[in-house]
């Protein structure tokens, strides 16, 4: 069998295809499982969590995001699309005046953003919201 570069490009593009399709995980698996290593596999309600966030978001380099969470000593917020999901996390004293947060993410494209508060009795509060992201922030 004669090498032509034609032929070591098909195989070199066959190979990177192979290894693009086996070697990385989802990044939505990457959040299930860095949400389950905060709670430990805990359930978790809905409700006590307000997560409020744009529906569509013009510039993914600056999405505004805030969370309210009465009661909670932790509030982690996830990101399932971007290459790290865990994107922020805020914690709160017995002093804590307001158990609420606000701040800027960062987004690299259309997705999910979840909030997880773990409560003062021990148990997991979780809200989510779909951003629409049309101008990508992490390159895109």
């Amino acid at each position: 069998m004669e090498l032509t570069r034609r032929k070591i490009l098909a195989i070199g593009s066959g190979a990177f295809a192979a290894a693009g399709l086996t070697g990385l995980p989802a990044f939505a698996s990457l959040t299930d499982e860095a949400i389950s290593a905060l709670t430990g596999g805990a359930e978790m309600g809905s409700g006590a969590v307000k997560l409020t966030a744009p529906e569509i978001a013009e510039n993914g380099n600056t999405v505004p995001i805030g969370v309210d969470a009465p009661g909670a000593t932790q509030i982690t917020l996830f990101a399932d699309g971007n290459p790290v999901p865990n994107v922020a996390t805020f914690k709160f004293g017995p002093l804590s005046a307001s158990r609420s947060a606000s701040t800027r993410i960062r987004l690299a494209s259309t997705q999910n953003v979840i909030a997880v508060a773990k409560m003062e009795d021990g148990s997991f509060q979780m809200a989510s919201a779909e951003v629409k992201v049309t101008i990508g922030g992490c390159g895109g």
